[in-house]
């Protein structure tokens, strides 16, 4: 992954543009607020798209983009849509193809873990001039718009479900989508950000996950806290001092913001590491850190279809690395719902001192729950007593290592989490 970390401070320092960027609104949605209208015109159509890469005109220029859609593309299907942004220096190829690490990193990680779900996102990577995203006059929000309406017109997509994120300067332009298009996008990642593409706006809701490591000596973790201040502010959430694990500790914290807005929630992973996508607790990064679950977590939390609809109970919840306990295993259950469905997202320790080569987590669902979908395990049965399995990339668990799975399901009025796991036979302990 050391083409990931192609941002170097000069670089950074001579492209940072504090413009404001004009741009013109999408759809008919109020600003501020999530349409309910979902559907796409390009819905019910055979596809005017086909996964490659293509041009389009904007503003006078011509742009290039990859576009990357699900096997099996149904037109009928309203799609989550992920718009992918690389770094200084990198290319919409970089992050389309997953450069050294392939496939397994493709868009941050996102593409594999939804091959592994229900391959319900189309992945677009557009490219920056200068293979940047300085966005001088607004001119890289205007082919983020012109390449939205493409996509909108030409494919089924559900407008309640866009998001954006990217790496640095990447990291910057999610940021400035956040600030000037929170009407279009449900949320943003930032990885290792800071405000270098503008923030025109920067006043409405959006849903925000922040990503830093505490030793970035490119864009310091300061300018990534500002960033994430700014939506902790707009969403409502309640201030805080997000915990941060301490040098050398080779771990990461994950934090959610409690008391913000209904659907508008705010996450902030800070990491032992430096200027990464990928960092990895054991140390250096690579396709098998942990942060495309915790990313992938936080996108697939939104209901389609309409946003939120009614109060979310939302708490918050801070994950880090433990010593291990007297059980073999540990669970917990982090559950966000709404008036008939729920998220689920299961971390699951190996406290023992052997590792874990392929596992089974069995629970059972409280009377009424039906998992409609999941991510990074398979699920059988949808009800009852469940047998959660892994996938291909997440059937080991080291010592004291941790894995995180999830799924969303529809309730009749009983949205808490089971009572009891038992991993591969054994039960565990519940944090």
């Amino acid at each position: 992954m050391s083409r990931h970390r192609s941002v170097f401070a000069a670089a950074v320092a001579s492209a940072v543009v504090f413009l404001g960027a004009a741009g013109i609104a999408l759809g008919g949605q109020v600003a501020g607020e999530i349409g309910t209208a979902a559907a796409t015109a390009g819905c019910g159509k055979p596809p005017a798209l086909t996964s490659g890469q293509h041009t389009i005109s904007s503003g006078g220029q011509n742009r290039s983009y990859i576009l990357r859609l699900p096997p099996n593309y149904d037109n009928n299907r309203q799609y989550r849509l992920f718009v992918g942004f690389h770094w200084r220096g990198g290319t919409a190829n970089d992050v389309d193809s997953g450069g050294g690490d392939g496939y397994n990193w493709s868009y941050y990680g996102l593409r594999r873990l939804s091959d592994a779900a229900n391959n319900g996102t189309i992945f677009v990577a557009p490219q920056g001039n200068g293979n940047g995203w300085a966005n001088p006059g607004g001119q890289d929000l205007r082919f983020v718009d012109d390449l939205v309406r493409l996509l909108d017109s030409g494919l089924c997509i559900d407008t309640t479900q866009r998001f954006a994120g990217g790496f640095s300067y990447g990291g910057g332009m999610s940021y400035a989508v956040a600030c000037a298009r929170a009407n279009v996008f449900r949320a943003v990642i930032a990885y290792s950000g800071a405000q270098l593409s503008g923030c025109d706006g920067g006043t409405q809701p959006i849903g925000y996950m922040g990503i830093h490591g505490i030793s970035d000596n490119v864009l310091g973790i300061g300018l990534g806290r500002g960033l994430r201040d700014t939506f902790v502010r707009n969403n409502g959430c309640t201030p805080q001092n997000a915990p941060e694990p301490r040098a050398g500790s080779r771990t990461h914290i994950v934090t959610n913001y409690s008391g913000c807005r209904a659907g508008y929630p705010v996450v902030w992973a800070a990491f032992d590491g430096g200027h990464t996508p990928g960092p990895i607790d054991s140390g250096g990064d690579g396709w098998r850190t942990w942060t495309s679950g915790e990313v992938w977590k936080f996108i697939t939390q939104f209901p389609g279809g309409g946003g939120p609809t009614s109060t979310t109970t939302t708490t918050t919840t801070t994950t880090t690395t433990t010593p291990p306990g007297d059980a073999a295993c540990r669970v917990s259950n982090v559950i966000s719902a709404w008036n008939n469905g729920l998220t689920s997202n299961i971390t699951i320790t190996n406290t023992g001192s052997s590792p874990v080569s392929g596992w089974s987590l069995v629970f059972t669902l409280p009377g009424g729950q039906t998992i409609t979908s999941g991510w990074s395990a398979t699920y059988s049965p949808t009800s009852g007593q469940v047998t959660a399995r892994n996938v291909q990339y997440n059937g080991d668990i080291a010592p004291n290592a941790s894995i995180t799975v999830g799924f969303q399901a529809t309730h009749t009025g009983n949205d808490s989490a089971p009572a009891s796991y038992s991993l591969n036979g054994n039960t565990c302990s519940v944090a």
